[in-house]
């Protein structure tokens, strides 16, 4: 059983650096970037009751920590190289902290990073993870490259996450099966960085999809906007979509879609003309991919957010509820 901080650290989170030159111990750590790289940095906080529930168990809590993370270098098109975890607990639990170091040393294996640093604390329980990635000079995947013309594209399956959040708080009743597939796309969501790093030279803008894909699409919009206006124009029914969400209400298909975040996919946009690269892409990372619509020049920059996404029917009619998308502050 740990008894203090550096007991815990020394337990549960210290392993040997092999592939950074210094690790856990010192002050900082120390990170060696190949030459003609850029080094990428994201962090994401994961908070007890509002980014997870206390029923999580806590192999699954360590994989998602770290796999949010994973998920923002893959959007960026970078090479993961280590990371840092800062760590608050309400008290020193063995079994929790046994299993929830698992599940991240595990992740963090199948990418080959090393944990280097961070911090423990007590309180409410707190998880925030950094990671440090590699880029070539000039090959991000950034936000603000899409233009009119593009194709859409998402990796992987939409809206499974948040139909496992409904079935959790008892708003939706699923069968056994679906149910262990919606929860695991919850809490145990796959970080698409083998086709973020296929994708280089091929995607002109991405994005990982953690708040729904109305409000990640909306910040390539803006972040893209800067070059030329341009909206985007969605099909609904080719969103990809599970066997087990397909068996809910049209309605309830559309909210989880649309507004449903935690699915940790990709979006990004490419010419028409790299469809095929898009697909080797795909086929290389062994990362399913659909293309579920395309950008379009928009007519005035100061149409309110919603002109800027259109969805429209099979019938090619636009639909027009107004999805939202994930807020920390009015949610």
């Amino acid at each position: 059983m740990a008894s203090g901080e550096f007991d815990l650290i020394a337990r549960y989170f210290t392993r040997p650096t092999r592939r950074q030159p210094l690790g856990i111990g010192d002050d900082c750590a120390l990170l060696a970037p190949q030459a003609g790289r850029h080094l990428a940095v994201s962090s994401d906080m994961l908070v007890e009751g509002r980014h997870f529930l206390s029923t999580v168990a806590p192999e699954h809590l360590g994989h998602k920590a770290l796999a949010v993370n994973l998920s923002d270098l893959a959007a960026c098109g970078a090479k993961p190289m280590a990371y840092t975890l800062a760590l608050a607990l309400p008290r020193m639990d063995a079994t929790f902290l046994a299993g929830f170091a698992q599940g991240l040393h595990r992740l963090a294996d199948e990418h080959g990073i090393e944990l280097v640093g961070g911090d423990t604390t007590a309180g409410p329980l707190n998880i925030c993870i950094t990671v440090f990635g590699e880029v070539p000079h000039g090959q991000a995947l950034l936000r603000s490259g899409a233009r009119a013309g593009d194709d859409i594209w998402v990796s992987g399956q939409l809206g499974d996450a948040r139909l496992g959040l409904e079935a959790l708080r008892g708003t939706v009743a699923l069968s056994r099966a679906d149910f262990t597939h919606a929860r695991r796309a919850l809490e145990c969501p796959t970080p698409r960085v083998a086709l973020g790093l296929a994708l280089r030279g091929v995607a002109r803008s991405a994005i990982d999809l953690s708040d729904g894909l109305v409000g990640d699409l909306r910040h390539i919009l803006a972040r893209s906007a800067s070059h030329a206006p341009i909206r985007a124009t969605l099909d609904i029914d080719a969103l990809p979509r599970s066997g087990a969400l397909r068996r809910q209400s049209r309605t309830r298909q559309h909210l989880c879609l649309m507004s449903g975040g935690d699915d940790y996919e990709l979006l990004f946009t490419a010419e028409p003309a790299k469809r095929a690269q898009v697909l080797a892409a795909a086929a290389q990372s062994d990362t399913p991919v659909s293309c579920i619509g395309r950008m379009e020049a928009a007519t005035t920059t100061t149409s309110p957010d919603e002109a800027l996404i259109r969805v429209l029917d099979a019938q090619g009619m636009p639909l027009s509820t107004p999805w939202t998308s994930f807020d920390h502050f009015t949610a």
